[in-house]
């Protein structure tokens, strides 16, 4: 299914509202009913002081008038002011009781769109494409799906479910008022202008503003998310100073953007208050002149105060609401932006051919970049169907991009020639058919924070403990869990910091092993075990996966010497290509590094000695 764009801001968050829109729906509703019940009680007060204290006509609207009547009108209530009383106390009641349950909806549809959103943003992250991933810095991803997440959360929340209700306010106020005095109600409401003019002027600035502070916690979050993942690194090169410093200076520029942030607010919230206090006293001086002039009774008076006092909140929260429509619009296009990245996606007919087949590289370029340099250059051989391959190159001559491509991490362009699984085309396999056929080991394997039992089996649905227990045997892991205290049970630290670099790379070659895929690739992940272990690993694997496809990338010639077929590359190219006795026979590149490697091999062995 075509994955959907989002045009505008409008558009995703009508999408990420869905699921919550009913909850929403009903915390607007009992918002409006608050805001009606609210400007009960000043009608009761003002007909209490006109009407009942004093003796001026009834002008109370047609649904009160009509309940007062029914109570025995003026003669009574004025004998049984507590009749008012109870009245007052009965409207705040349901008012309160309108309030919670706006608070509740609102709540129960805030956690419920919070939910929403982080499910879909991780399930969209997950599906990106490798090459996305490594241009956009993990700490900046995780502060989208929680700072930004939490801000749009926070606008709907508290703010934009009120809207209704402060236009309610807003409006039925303004309406009371200019019946009590049209004069007041131009005193009053010239200010309201003012108030959202002002706001609109900040919006813009709060908004340029909250866009650097955004971006700059993102790298703040990148610093400290990698130094915590690699703390062993910086504390084995002494680098604590440095990175401390890093930090320091990154969250001083951090705090300062806040700062310049906080001042735009702060100047905001002053002449909010400044303008609603001038309004208030304009209200005060100019009323008491009406009604000292007998042109509004006492009652329409309090009223009216009454009234005007209830519109300072919602008129300043309009004015709330458009200041932070700014920073919620900033978070909303940092999300759009993980969500109309384009998902990793099959070609229409993709196909799940059998693994169990040669797999052929034909003419194949790759580059990084458009305008980059080649990593590969027109590399053409094929790897038999059942026999290992070994891969040897020095650093950036291209061997990890070939198993790269082949486990579609990084799709092929057109033009660039073909990956052939028997006559099939690489790009032509689902992603996931192809991933799940092609077991590969990294040099530097990322393991979870869990059991080990639990990063073993964490690729497979068959946790049962018996292939966990024989997929370790034969990565050599055996003996080194039987040392551990709690055997299979024990916990793995955040990438596996509490174990060896052996140890993870022996982790990781059982996690591949478990599922019995029909390729294995051993991306230079024997380089951190030493080589009589090396030597045990690759008898079982022999043994123990015989009719699977395996490609062994090393360094270490003894790693590769009794593969089926050697592959030298340079400088993105085959240099080299036979068995190690055809290679040694040739006297080129595989020959010297072989003789290097065994005089440093007796070296080492005459100095142990």
């Amino acid at each position: 299914m075509e994955k959907k764009k989002f045009e505008t801001k409008g558009s995703l968050l009508l999408y990420f509202v869905n699921g919550s829109k009913r909850w929403f729906a009903l915390a607007v509703l009992f918002a409006c009913a608050v805001s009606l019940l609210d400007l009960v009680n000043p009608k009761i007060i003002g007909y209490t002081v006109d009407s009942l204290i004093g003796d001026k006509p009834s002008a109370l609207p047609f649904y009160l008038n009509g309940f007062a009547e029914a109570m025995g009108g003026v003669s009574v209530l004025r004998e049984k002011l507590w009749l008012v009383g109870l009245a007052v106390v009965l409207v705040a009641l349901c008012s309160a009781v309108c309030r919670f349950l706006f608070r509740l909806f609102n709540s129960i549809g805030a956690e419920t769109l919070v939910k929403n959103m982080r499910d879909t943003l991780f399930t969209h992250i997950l599906r990106l494409p490798f090459a996305w991933h490594s241009v956009n810095h993990t700490g900046d991803i995780i502060q989208r799906c929680t700072s930004d997440v939490e801000q749009i959360k926070m606008f709907l929340s508290e703010q934009l479910t009120s809207l209704l209700r402060i236009f309610v306010l807003i409006a039925m106020a303004l309406r009371y008022m200019y019946r009590i005095s049209p004069k007041l109600m131009c005193a009053s409401g010239i200010f309201i202008p003012v108030i959202i003019g002002y706001s609109f002027w900040f919006h813009k600035k709060i908004g340029s503003q909250f866009a650097i502070v955004d971006n700059e916690e993102g790298k703040l979050s990148s610093i400290a998310q990698e130094n915590l993942t690699g703390v062993r690194v910086v504390r084995a090169f002494g680098r604590e100073k440095y990175e401390r410093q890093r930090f320091e200076k990154q969250n001083a520029y951090y705090t300062n953007m806040w700062i310049r942030l906080m001042q735009l607010m702060s100047a905001f919230w002053t002449s909010g208050d400044f303008i609603s206090y001038v309004q208030l006293l304009t209200v005060l001086l100019f009323g008491s002149h009406l009604a000292m002039n007998g042109e509004i009774t006492a009652g329409s008076f309090i009223e009216f105060v009454t009234y005007n006092a209830m519109l300072t909140w919602p008129v300043r929260m309009l004015g709330r609401v458009i200041a932070n429509l700014s920073k919620a619009g900033i978070s909303i296009e940092r999300l759009r932006y993980i969500m109309n990245s384009e998902e990793e996606k099959d070609v229409p007919g993709a196909s799940e051919p059998d693994f169990r087949q040669d797999i052929t590289f034909d003419n194949v370029s790759y580059s990084y970049t458009e305008d980059g340099a080649k990593i590969l250059d027109n590399v053409s051989f094929t790897v038999k169907a059942g026999t290992t391959v070994g891969i040897l190159g020095s650093t950036g001559s291209g061997k990890s991009t070939l198993m790269y491509l082949l486990d579609r991490m990084y799709p092929l362009p057109e033009g660039c020639g073909r990956i052939l699984i028997g006559d099939t085309d690489l790009k032509n396999i689902k992603a996931q058919w192809v991933r799940k056929n092609i077991g590969m080991v990294l040099q530097e394997p990322f393991l979870f924070s869990r059991t080990l039992s639990e990063n073993i089996s964490i690729a497979t649905r068959n946790k049962e403990i018996s292939r966990v227990h024989k997929a370790a045997e034969v990565a050599q892991l055996t003996d080194a869990i039987e040392h551990f205290r709690d055997g299979y049970e024990t916990f793995v630290g955040e990438r596996g910091v509490t174990l060896s670099g052996g140890q993870k790379q022996r982790t990781a070659i059982a996690q591949m092993l478990i599922r019995k895929p029909p390729v294995m690739i051993f991306d230079d992940s024997l380089s951190a075990v030493d080589a009589e272990t090396d030597a045990r690993i690759r008898a079982a694997l022999k043994q123990n996966v015989k009719d699977t496809t395996v490609i062994l990338i090393a360094h270490r010639i003894t790693t590769l010497m009794h593969a089926d077929q050697i592959i030298v590359m340079d400088k993105g190219r085959i240099a080299e290509q036979g068995t190690h006795e055809e290679l040694i026979e040739k006297g080129g590149m595989y020959a010297k590094i072989y003789e290097l490697q065994m005089q440093q091999s007796q070296i080492e062995t005459e100095e142990a000695l």
